[in-house]
């Protein structure tokens, strides 16, 4: 897998070599040199601790820019920029952004969500807030915005996710500014929550398909955009007042590249399994509501729609084809992808097992299992009479609120201490009350031991 490299450098010997097909030519001859040719580029670059922002973060920086970040969370210690605090959840005037400004020349926006949460809404900030930092750079005179916006953003666009993303474009297309609004298709990098899906899906023994599978996209991978960016920036009139998609060399159907994507980490032929869309679209309702998840209803709607664009534009700023697909991950990165792609699949289903033996031991202790017996049991411990009630009902409400956290809960380091401390101490009172069930042949006190083991992997993995 490639890291964010050197602006305008070329990813493969024959990339480099191909002519780009003929088009509209997006940079036109300079006539005379700007300031941006002059001097050292200021950038103001939002949304620089997300996937994409924190990869130009670093191409601008190598590219010998100025970058001043700008961020709800600033990271004051960092030695890659400046760092500003904003907020795209409340920053709705132009006045609050003019101020960030000063001496800029170039602002690039690459803030956006795919799930709406709390005050982080469409409006807000794909259009709200967008919107006043379009009119600061108008009053301010900057010289060029980049604007990320998505395909699909388009007249035909019908999700709230797209719908807000044309919204912003429409607007920045009205203003006396030099402009560019990118919109790239699903972006492949290391660290991007797409990537980690499709390899995750590509790792698996069988690989489920929405429906067919047939479904086009066009990924693009992460190094090109920060290319075909670094490109905009240092030449001023390339792309000016132009909208580019920034897609891969051609479209490609979903299953093609799963199976490319298997392929280039080394793993056997891929082989498909093709869920109904009924199906998927149940079980995207339920996952929605989990955190950290781009299973959606509205995601599966985008990518029945297609994700692809026109490729030559992105072609003729790179000065050479975009990475393939199967060139995503490199040879020596293979093994280490291949490993964490399994990880990505192997990790929520140990979740998932954990979560189920916690909800069915609440459900066997609530009525399933004989009370009697469970009453039974409580006394020989030294609980009797009401407590053994309040005890028994109280521990089979505990078991089930962990199994449907653990389901529920992302990254619950909390949580994972609050399991392997009840499990530690449910096996300690019945090793010193009950020692005979350490001899009996379902091993239901040996089995705590795998069970603790889930438990501390998923502690440590998910904190990675």
């Amino acid at each position: 897998m490639h890291d964010a490299r050197e602006c305008n450098s070329g990813l493969e010997p024959e990339f480099r070599r191909r002519r780009p097909p003929p088009n509209r030519k997006l940079c036109r001859p300079v006539v005379a040199r700007s300031r941006l040719h002059t001097s050292q580029i200021r950038v103001l670059l939002t949304g620089a601790c997300g996937f994409i922002g924190s990869h130009l973060l670093v191409g601008l920086r190598r590219a010998g820019h100025a970058v001043v970040c700008a961020g709800r969370h600033p990271d004051t210690t960092s030695p890659l920029g400046a760092y500003v605090h904003v907020d795209f959840t409340r920053d709705f005037s132009a006045e609050v952004w003019s101020s960030r400004l000063h001496g800029i020349d170039v602002v690039i926006n690459t803030v956006g969500i795919f799930r709406e949460r709390g005050s982080s809404t469409f409006d807000a900030v794909h259009v709200r807030a967008p919107k006043a930092l379009f009119d600061a750079c108008v009053a301010a005179r900057v010289s060029r915005v980049i604007h990320f916006s998505a395909i699909g953003a388009d007249a035909e666009a019908r999700s709230q996710y797209h719908l807000s993303k044309r919204c912003a474009d429409e607007y920045l297309r009205t203003l006396p500014v030099r402009w560019t609004i990118i919109q790239p298709s699903l972006v492949f990098g290391p660290d991007g929550q797409s990537a980690r899906l499709f390899t995750a899906l590509a790792g698996l023994p069988r690989i489920p398909l929405p429906g067919a599978g047939d479904q086009l996209i066009q990924p693009v991978h992460i190094a090109d955009v920060v290319e075909g960016i670094c490109t905009l920036v240092r030449e001023e009139d390339c792309g000016h007042r132009a909208i580019i998609p920034f897609v891969g060399p051609e479209p490609i159907e979903l299953r093609d590249y799963l199976a490319r994507l298997r392929r280039s980490m080394g793993l056997s032929r891929a082989r498909f399994i093709e869920v109904p869309l009924g199906l998927v679209h149940a079980v995207a309702t339920i996952t929605e509501q989990m955190q950290q998840t781009v299973l959606s209803r509205e995601s599966l709607d985008m990518l029945s729609r297609g994700n692809t664009g026109d490729a030559r534009p992105l072609q003729q700023l790179l000065a050479h084809q975009a990475t393939l697909p199967e060139h995503f991950i490199g040879a020596p990165e293979a093994a280490l992808v291949r490993v964490a792609a399994q990880v990505n699949w192997l990790v929520p289903l140990l979740r998932l097992s954990v979560a189920l033996v916690w909800i069915f031991t609440g459900i066997v202790s609530l009525g399933l299992y004989s009370t009697q017996s469970s009453y039974s049991l409580l006394a020989r411990v030294g609980v009797s009479d009401g407590l053994a009630t309040i005890l028994l009902y109280g521990a089979a409400t505990i078991d089930l609120a962990l199994g449907v956290a653990t389901l529920l809960v992302n990254r619950g380091r909390l949580l994972w201490i609050l399991q392997g401390t009840l499990i530690i101490l449910y096996t300690v009172i019945i090793s010193v009350r009950l020692p005979e069930f350490w001899l009996h042949p379902f091993g239901p006190l040996i089995k705590n031991l795998p069970m603790l083991a889930a438990i501390v992997a998923l502690y440590y993995l998910e904190r990675r």
